[in-house]
């Protein structure tokens, strides 16, 4: 068995975690961070690969919300944490959208000037920036088919560094903020999963968590039990992963039901020309935001195949060209919510999303726009995630996709998930106090995607980034 103590207990390694271990460590405090997944060094896989995937993934990429119709999702599952999969994409919180949560969860200290000034410091931390030079390809698409329709669009900047000569470095927590806890004294364990967590009464109406219990997995390949006693604990999990622990350690109030994301159709557009399909296009179309978000995704070949097959028509000609074909989506803020329910004898909890009608008409009119916007761009052949959706070449034909997205036939995914432990005041409605305390607990706190308070409806992690520091600093003033 191996013991550990430590004064901060900081349990996972993304966007959130890594931003409360190296502000923590910065500030004098002695942090220990745990993460179940392994260190991968950044740049060992070629991104968005299948080796990626397999390795740095979750269930090796493959899980699912269960509702009708399902929602896939993948996690991250390495040092680093889905920060190290995704696009980098950055993008503050909408400014409207805080004010509202602000006043819809009572969150105190919760404005856009009090969030900017921790997003300024740490967009200068990961060298965020636009695209140097001209788009590439496959973002000039987005920028074709808007300015042909008069919609609105922009380009997201990145959490990338480059080079002299112009080659692009992703900024992932295991390029930045974990290098700089560790230099400020931070321990990093990677192969450890925490169980539960062990807590005692520590006065009227509260618990104290006296200890963490779980398994580590040394790096013959041997597992031993793990136990880590620290005076703080910070569960920075993610919107999944961060409930089911607090559930299986008995805490439940508050915890796991409000599950919120972005609800995601797909169109694989094939064009006369060929495509760049290294990267995934920082570029956006806003016309409809934020109920409507339109963009590109990953679209290597492996990508192309599984779009295609989500139209359940013959696609072999379009996989046979595939270097001409790319993959766009149209994903909805939603007025569904989900849970996520730890099970007894499950490793893994059982998530389940059920989506409104209104959503589903949402998702029809993302999708009848995708198109319109893709064929003003020069499209010649559309394949939407429906299965049995009539393949599309002419703007007339769009139409039928309004009757063929059904509950039955769409197929659906995410990349954002939210809002599994809300933050704010108002004990009715959240998990955890406005800066992330998880209610009736002395010394449990939360620090990541699980507190943001609704699906925000543009990539969130530089919302949770910015909230992850925002407690930091609470922490260290009070604590």
């Amino acid at each position: 068995m191996t013991r550990v103590g430590t004064d901060v207990l900081v349990i996972g390694s993304g966007a959130g975690g890594a931003t409360t271990a190296a502000l923590l460590a910065e500030a004098g405090r002695t942090v220990t961070v745990v993460e179940e997944g392994p260190w991968i060094d950044p740049g060992a896989f070629e991104p968005f690969s299948l080796e990626e995937m397999a390795r740095t993934y979750r269930h090796h990429g493959s899980s699912a919300a269960l509702g009708v119709p399902p929602v896939a999702y993948a996690e991250g599952r390495c040092v680093g944490g889905s920060t190290e999969v995704n696009s980098g994409l950055w993008h503050r919180l909408p400014a409207e959208l805080v004010e509202a949560w602000r006043r819809d969860y009572d969150i105190d200290e919760f404005t856009p000037d009090s969030l900017d000034r921790h997003a300024e410091a740490l967009e200068a931390a990961l060298s965020v920036r636009r695209l140097p030079g001209d788009l590439p390809p496959s973002s000039a698409v987005l920028a074709r088919g808007a300015a042909a329709l008069g919609w609105r669009s922009v380009e997201f900047a990145r959490v990338f560094r480059y080079g002299p000569d112009g080659r692009a470095e992703k900024q992932t927590m295991a390029r930045t903020m974990i290098p700089r806890a560790v230099a400020a004294g931070a321990t990093i364990l990677p192969g450890c999963r925490i169980d539960r967590l062990v807590t005692r009464p520590d006065g009227p109406g509260s618990r104290r968590v006296v200890a963490a219990r779980g398994r580590r997995r040394h790096d013959d390949g041997s597992v031993g039990d793990l136990v880590i006693e620290a005076d703080h604990v910070v569960v920075c999990c993610g919107a999944v992963q961060t409930p089911a622990l607090l559930q299986r350690s008995g805490i439940r109030r508050g915890i796991g039901r409000g599950l919120k994301l972005h609800p995601t159709v797909k169109i694989a557009a094939r064009f006369p020309d060929v495509l760049d399909h290294d990267d995934v296009p920082p570029y956006r179309v806003t016309e409809f935001s934020p109920a409507v978000a339109i963009g590109g995704s990953a679209s290597r070949r492996g990508h192309v195949a599984l779009a295609l097959a989500d139209s359940g028509v013959p696609f072999a000609g379009a996989l046979a060209d595939w270097e001409r074909v790319f993959v766009y989506y149209a994903a909805i803020r939603s007025d569904a919510g989900g849970r996520v329910q730890a099970l007894p004898g499950l490793r893994s909890p059982l998530v389940t999303y059920r989506l409104t009608d209104s959503d589903m008409s949402r998702l029809a009119r993302g999708l009848v726009h995708l198109g319109e916007l893709l064929l003003a761009a020069g499209a010649t052949e559309l394949y939407p995630s429906v299965t049995g959706g009539p393949v599309v070449r002419r703007v007339d034909d769009l139409g039928a996709w309004w009757d063929a997205l059904t509950p039955a036939r769409a197929n659906l995914m995410t990349v954002h998930l939210t809002s599994t432990v809300r933050l704010g005041q108002d004990r009715t409605r959240t998990g955890a106090d406005s800066f992330g305390s998880v209610w009736g607990h002395t010394n449990l706190r939360v620090n990541d995607a699980s507190l943001v308070p609704d699906a925000p409806g543009v990539n969130p992690q530089a919302g949770v980034m910015t909230i992850a520091a925002r407690n930091a600093e609470h922490f260290l003033a009070t604590t």
